[in-house]
């Protein structure tokens, strides 16, 4: 060397590739500096790729350091945090908490957006198109009941609670608008009596109608006294009364639990807003509902048999039967998907809407159909019984050949008078109805109905 400075060759034992045996190859040398030719080196591994020369590697984005032994920094295996948790430090991991996300790179956290229902989202299209179509039939049914309130069809079914029953319809298909809206203090508070008070109106009005019936029926082989509380008057209180119920039981649950909004966490990586309601206090709500759907279906269930121009009861039957298999189909579908909130919420309005959709088809649409293609059936002889006989021997009073009505008969027959007797009959087209029998010889006796203006009586529905 020229400097004069001590050079030393550094060798590594190589394969040499004309014999068997390993050789000494020089790959490097030293002076002062290192000299080395990397390439030239040949690895136990039998590669030119330099190894490391390290106990542990470096850990990875989210993952953390677990040493083997305490005090040990040189050697360590890495462990991966959760996906809900960032890096505190090399050594640990932290959970972001509810609402939060951590960041790709996992050193910090995020919120999560707050999710509901949007009015305007794919999946509400469904119960909205429902709700909508809904609410134009029935405001169209209101205006043909108006339109023609004073034809015998439409005194027949007693206007009052016609108009009330169509009240609670719309409400109920009302309900999903507001059960769509972003949750917030009002539109919880609103939720609170609108699901409630819908079928609340329907079924305090169906009741008071088959209530009515079923008394009118009960009583008429006992007395020919007019039952109480059957005129339009009575019943319009009757059912305000059993409104009257359910809004004070909302009262009380406002009171018990105060409206308003709640974050729900389905999963950690799912934010809800909704309304701060919980599953048992809503069913506990609707128990009242549950209540008069019982109790109505009952009375529709014991008046289905009633006489043939009676025929409004089997809409009516009809009606509670459907109502009860929705209902029974709803509660299991609703608390079994609590943690699915869009299930939850459109199986909620679509239940609404179909049983709205049950009692504005059964109960209305029959009448609208006569009021608009056959006003030759919408006449008051059509409304009215004509013809009634006895059975020989005495008993109680049947019809036949009667076409469709809606009257209420009450019978009453003097023992003490073998030859007549005195029938009381009332219409719902502010009609009394005195049938005067007249026994004949023979096995049989012929009844004649003299029709004359008096009180308005019971009008059946």
């Amino acid at each position: 060397m020229g400097d004069g400075l001590a050079r030393y060759d550094i060798s590594n034992y190589q394969r040499a590739e004309n014999s068997s045996g390993y050789v000494y190859k020089t790959v490097g040398w030293w002076s002062e500096t290192l000299v080395l030719d990397v390439e030239a080196l040949a690895w136990t591994n039998g590669t030119r790729s330099v190894p490391t020369s390290t106990c542990s590697e470096p850990c990875g984005v989210g993952m953390i350091k677990r040493h083997h032994k305490k005090g040990d920094v040189c050697c360590w295996i890495c462990d991966t945090c959760e996906e809900y948790e960032y890096v505190y430090n090399e050594s640990t991991c932290v959970d972001c908490g509810k609402g939060s996300w951590p960041y790709p790179d996992k050193r910090s956290c995020y919120e999560l957006d707050v999710q509901y229902i949007p009015f305007f989202s794919p999946v509400a299209y469904g119960p909205l198109i429902v709700a909508a179509s809904g609410v134009a039939f029935t405001l169209a049914t209101v205006g043909v009941f108006v339109q023609y309130n004073d034809t015998p069809l439409v005194r027949a079914t007693g206007r009052e609670l016609s108009y009330a029953l169509l009240m609670g319809i719309t409400l109920c298909f009302a309900n999903t608008f507001i059960l769509l809206q972003k949750p917030s203090l009002l539109t919880c508070t609103v939720q609170r009596f609108s699901v409630g008070m819908g079928f609340c109106i329907i079924y305090s009005a169906l009741l008071t109608k088959t209530n009515r019936i079923s008394r009118i029926f009960d009583s008429a082989s006992k007395s020919a006294r007019r039952p109480k509380f059957i005129s339009p008057k009575s019943q319009v209180l009757i059912t305000v009364g059993l409104i009257l119920v359910q809004t004070l039981g909302t009262f009380a649950w406002l009171v018990a639990e105060p409206p308003g909004t709640r974050f729900d966490y389905p999963d950690r990586r799912q934010v809800w807003l909704k309304c701060r309601i919980n599953d048992e206090s809503f069913l506990l709500s609707q128990l009242y509902n549950i209540l008069l759907i019982c109790v109505c279906t009952v009375y529709a269930f014991k008046t289905r048999k009633i006489p043939e121009n009676f025929n409004e009861s089997k809409f009516i039957v009809f009606t509670m039967y459907t109502t009860c298999v929705i209902w029974l189909a709803f509660l299991p579908i609703y608390f079994t998907t609590r943690h699915a909130q869009e299930v939850q919420a459109l199986t909620l309005c679509v239940s609404i809407s179909l049983s709205a959709w049950v009692s504005l088809g059964c109960l209305f649409a029959p009448k609208v159909y006569i009021i608009l293609f056959h006003p030759e059936k919408n006449v008051r002889r059509l409304t009215m019984s004509t013809t009634y006989r006895r059975r020989s021997g005495g008993g109680r009073a049947s019809s036949s050949g009667v076409p469709t009505a809606t009257t209420a008969l009450a019978e009453h027959h003097d023992h003490n008078n073998r030859g007549s007797g005195h029938y009381q009959a009332c219409t719902p087209v502010g009609q009394a109805v005195d049938l005067v029998v007249s026994q004949s010889p023979g096995p049989t006796a012929s009844t004649s109905t003299n029709v004359v203006e008096g009180h308005e009586a019971a009008a059946l529905l």
